[in-house]
């Protein structure tokens, strides 16, 4: 591939955004396609398509300009790229890849079909086998849609027999995943690096701590023991060997109370629980797909200092327009860095940045940077215009 690249980007939000800055980093031209004008990738990109991620001509336009494509959030359509790809478009990763990630129910069977662990699972069809969810597992147990959920959305933790015949309607007539829950004593990932060339770099172990299905709080090195890490590290690459493809990869998983290691799924992206990579790891998640996309070796991903990285969520009381609050103490701070994401309107747990804390002493960092997620608020900003430029398209909101 010739130097420097055009790269496209399907996705203009946070991770797009960072994706971008990184590619401008190494040289590269890139343009992003989303609805919402000046979206955050948008903004320092050198282009971006203001279109909606299904509109197929704005999608070719992407593609027919870039050298290689790649996507931020994994809800495109896979089909769409994949008869792209037979025309010879490389999109990284794969549309092949896409398809099978983005159905969980495909996702879990070819990962226990590769010797991977992951929790039980059967798929649901209707309230028939929801009630054989529930014989089988027992309660608590999980039940999922086989596509598109994010940030706790489409999951349900059924507890009891009324809360089996409140979902039994909405199982009837789609294909669903239920799983036995899992009794975790933490959540852990892992950002894999894959190349061309067959070459996997592996990101420290990550431990995650969520609310209400987002993440919150990532730190780094995780709190276990060196016999959990080399099993974790061999699960991961367990994974890798159902891949064969060029990206960067999350696998999400599970430390239970009695001491296993299960996969929970794969995101073939980016991932908001390796942000810490910027500040505190050689090479940046970001630098690293960079590469990897674009035919480049990958980089180191060696840990420089222990950190910790919690996201910045949008109040409850805060809908449109904002200004930030609280920078001016932090920025004085050493080793605490802010991203604030450019978002035009604030929502409830929205994402509108995070922030990152390096530190000799990992629990230390993440006392810090709760403190310093806490210092940094997010208020109505009375004087901003009052209707976002997007119009009436606006975009959804991931778990990425």
């Amino acid at each position: 591939m010739n130097m420097p690249c055009r790269i496209g980007i399907i996705g203009g939000g946070q991770l797009g955004r960072m994706l971008a800055m990184a590619a401008k980093q190494m040289g590269h031209h890139v343009t992003v396609l989303d609805p919402v004008p000046h979206s955050p990738a948008g903004q320092v990109a050198d282009r971006q398509i203001v279109a909606g991620f299904a509109h197929a001509p704005s999608l070719r336009e992407l593609v027919e300009n870039s050298d290689v494509v790649t996507y931020e959030f994994e809800h495109v359509d896979a089909g769409a790229l994949h008869a792209l790809e037979a025309e010879g478009h490389v999109i990284r990763p794969s549309a092949a890849t896409l398809l099978w990630i983005q159905d969980k129910l495909v996702q879990k069977t070819r990962l226990r079909n590769h010797g991977v662990d992951v929790p039980d699972f059967m798929e649901v069809l209707g309230k028939r086998d929801l009630e054989e969810g529930a014989r089988r597992f027992g309660y608590p147990f999980v039940l999922k849609r086989r596509h598109g959920g994010y940030d706790g959305k489409g999951f349900w933790v059924i507890r009891h027999e009324e809360e089996l015949e409140a979902l039994g309607a909405l199982a009837d007539g789609t294909s669903m995943l239920a799983e036995r829950y899992v009794d975790y004593a933490c959540e852990l990932s892992v950002m894999v690096a894959c190349s061309s060339e067959g070459d996997a770099v592996m990101y420290p172990v990550s431990q995650n701590v969520h609310e209400e299905g987002i993440l919150r709080l990532s730190i780094v090195p995780a709190n276990v023991g060196a016999d959990v890490e080399a099993r974790v590290r061999s699960l991961c690459r367990r994974v890798i060997g159902t891949l064969s493809d060029v990206g960067v990869f999350c696998v999400e998983l599970f430390l239970t109370t009695d001491g296993q290691v299960l996969v929970n799924e794969i995101a073939p992206r980016p991932h908001n629980s390796g942000h810490y990579t910027i500040e505190a790891c050689a090479t940046s998640q970001y630098e690293q797909l960079v590469r990897v996309m674009t035919g480049c070796a990958p980089g180191s991903a060696t840990l420089r200092s222990a950190c910790a990285m919690s996201n910045l969520l949008g109040p409850a009381d805060v809908a449109g327009p904002y200004r930030v609050e609280g920078l001016q103490t932090l920025l004085c701070e050493a080793d605490v860095h802010v991203h604030l994401y450019g978002k035009a309107f604030a929502a409830h747990r929205k994402k509108l940045g995070h922030v990152t804390v390096l530190d000799a002493n990992a629990e230390r960092a993440a006392v810090r940077c709760m403190a310093a997620a806490r210092d940094i608020r997010f208020v109505p900003d009375a004087h901003a215009p009052a209707h976002e430029s997007a119009g009436p398209i606006h975009r959804k909101e991931t778990g990425r």
